[in-house]
C-alpha cells in the first residue's frame, strides 16, 4: 500500500515529492535494493552502535517502546527506528532520544535519493536508509531497529550482527506478502535471526514454535523463548519475570491492557539476555512505568477533538488485525457497551477485525481512510447488520460526522473508541493536538 506522508516543512516536503515520484508506490520485499543504496553511502548499517532487533506482528512497537523507556532510564543513550508515523515523518527517526529535525531529515532523504538513482527503493527503503545514515553519524549507546514488514526481507534486516534479536506476537497479517499461514509468517518474522546472536521471543502454539526453531537452528541461533529460557506471571498488581538468572518483581507497565505486560516481559527478556549494555532492574522497572507509545488503546487528553464529547471518555488504537481486535476486546469489556468509530484499509478482512469487538459495541460508526484504500463505510455497515454486528452501525462520510452523530446523541454517555487504523488514529491525535514528541 501507498505510505507516502506530508510534511509542514518545505525542505522535507520536497524530498518526499521527490520520493514519491521516483519510486514505486506499495511495500516491497527484498534487501537487494537497500544494500545497493547503503553500499553507495559508505555502509552506514556497518557503523551502528549496538542494535536491538524486534520483529512481530502485534505489540513490536509497544517492545520497542519498553525497550527505549528502561534503556535510557539506565542513562544511556538510545537511537531508535520505528513505522508507521501517526502524524509526522520524524516520528519514525528519533536520534539519541530526540525526535529528528526538519533540517537534518530533509538532507538526509535527499542523500538517500541521490544514492538511490536508478534503484528505485521503496518508501520504507528510503526511510530505512536515512535512519540508518542518522544512527552512524551521531554516538549512542543502543539503537533499536523496529521491523517493518515480515523480518526476512525487510530492509531493517540488512544490519549483520545486532546485539539481540526479538519476536513479538504472530497473527496472521499481510498475507499477500508473508504467507497465507501462519507458520509461512512465523517463518518470515524467524528470518531476523543471526549466527550466534540471541533470539528472543514469546510462546507460540506448538506448531509455530517449532517453526521458529528450526529456522533459529539452522541459523545457529540461541533461542530463548518465553515459557522454556524466560518467562513472567501477573500476580497483585506486579510483573514477575523469571529466567536462569534469577527472579524480578517489576510494576506492570503504564500503558494501557493487560496485553502490555506481555510486550513489556519481552522487552525484559531481551535486555537480560545480552551482555554489552548493563540495565538495572530498578531501571527496567522505571522503563515500564514511563514508556509511552502514541495511538495504543491511548486515552484521549482534554483538547480540541476530546472536547466535542463532554463528560466521555475517547479511546483511540490503531489496531488493525484480528489479534489487536481480540486484545483490545479483552482490555475494553468492562467499560461495554460503547460506541465505536471504525474504518478499515481494504486489505483488512472486517469480519476478522470488527468480530471480536461486536459484542461490546452500542452503536458504531464507519467512516472511510481518505487518500488511502479502504472498505467502503456502507458496505461495513451493511456486512455488521447482517452478519457481523454490531446491529447498530451506521455509515458517515468523515470522521467529523461520525463525531457530531455522537454528540447529538441523547443515550447517555458511555466511553468510545476509535479502532481500525493507525492512519485514523493519527488523524485524531492531531486533530486533538497530541502530536507524538
Amino acid at each position: 500500500m501507498a505510505d507516502f506522508a506530508r510534511s509542514a516543512h518545505p525542505g522535507v516536503q520536497a524530498q518526499l515529492d521527490r520520493l514519491s515520484k521516483l519510486s514505486p508506490a506499495g511495500d516491497r520485499l527484498g534487501l537487494e535494493r537497500i544494500a545497493v543504496v547503503l553500499d553507495r553511502l559508505g555502509r552506514p548499517q556497518d557503523r551502528l552502535p549496538p542494535v536491538f532487533h524486534v520483529a512481530g506482528t502485534n505489540g513490536k512497537g509497544s517492545t520497542v517502546a519498553f525497550l527505549r523507556a528502561a534503556l535510557e532510564a539506565s542513562g544511556h543513550t538510545v537511537h531508535a527506528f520505528t513505522s508507521p508515523h501517526l502524524v509526522r515523518f520524524n516520528e519514525r527517526i528519533r536520534i539519541a532520544g530526540r525526535l529528528i529535525d526538519d533540517e537534518k531529515l530533509a538532507g538526509l532523504l535527499g542523500e538517500v535519493l541521490d544514492a538511490g538513482a536508478g534503484v528505485e527503493p521503496s518508501f520504507f527503503e528510503v526511510a530505512t536508509a536515512a535512519a540508518i545514515l542518522a544512527f552512524a553519524r551521531t554516538p549512542a549507546d543502543a539503537c533499536i531497529l523496529e521491523v517493518g514488514l515480515g523480518g526476512r526481507l525487510d530492509a531493517t534486516n540488512v544490519v549483520e550482527r545486532p546485539l539481540v534479536t526479538g519476536i513479538s506476537d504472530l497473527a496472521l497479517d499481510h498475507q499477500h506478502f508473508l504467507g497465507r499461514r501462519l507458520i509461512d509468517i512465523a517463518g518470515e518474522k524467524a528470518g531476523i535471526a543471526k549466527r550466534g546472536v540471541p533470539l528472543v521471543t514469546q510462546n507460540y502454539a506448538p506448531r509455530i514454535a517449532r517453526k521458529v526453531g528450526e529456522h533459529a537452528a539452522a541459523i545457529g541461533a540461541p533461542w530463548l523463548a518465553r515459557g522454556t529460557a524466560w518467562d513472567t506471571r501477573t500476580d497483585r498488581g506486579q510483573l514477575h519475570y523469571r529466567d536462569v538468572g534469577g527472579e524480578l518483581e517489576l510494576p506492570l507497565p503504564n500503558l494501557e491492557g493487560m496485553h502490555q505486560a506481555r510486550n513489556a516481559s519481552l522487552a525484559v527478556a531481551m535486555l537480560r539476555h545480552q551482555r554489552e549494555l548493563s540495565v538495572s532492574p530498578d531501571a527496567m522497572a522505571r522503563g515500564l512505568e514511563s514508556a509511552h507509545w502514541p495511538g495504543r488503546l491511548q486515552l484521549l487528553k482534554p483538547g480540541p477533538f476530546a472536547s466535542r464529547l463532554p463528560g466521555r471518555r475517547v479511546w483511540v488504537d490503531g489496531g488493525h488485525n484480528r489479534g489487536a481486535s481480540l486484545a483490545i476486546a479483552e482490555q475494553m469489556a468492562d467499560r461495554a457497551p460503547f460506541d465505536l468509530i471504525f474504518a478499515l484499509m481494504r486489505t483488512r478482512r472486517v469480519s476478522d477485525v470488527l468480530g471480536p469487538l461486536a459484542p461490546l459495541v452500542r452503536k458504531a460508526h464507519t467512516i472511510p481512510l481518505p487518500g488511502h484504500p479502504h472498505h467502503d463505510p456502507r458496505d461495513i455497515a451493511m456486512l455488521a447488520q447482517n452478519r457481523v454486528g454490531p446491529r447498530e452501525c451506521y455509515p458517515a462520510f468523515t470522521l467529523d460526522q461520525a463525531m457530531n452523530r455522537l454528540a447529538k446523541d441523547p443515550l447517555g454517555r458511555p466511553d468510545v473508541l476509535i479502532f481500525g487504523s493507525l492512519y485514523m488514529a493519527g488523524e485524531v491525535l492531531a486533530a486533538n493536538e497530541e502530536i507524538p514528541t
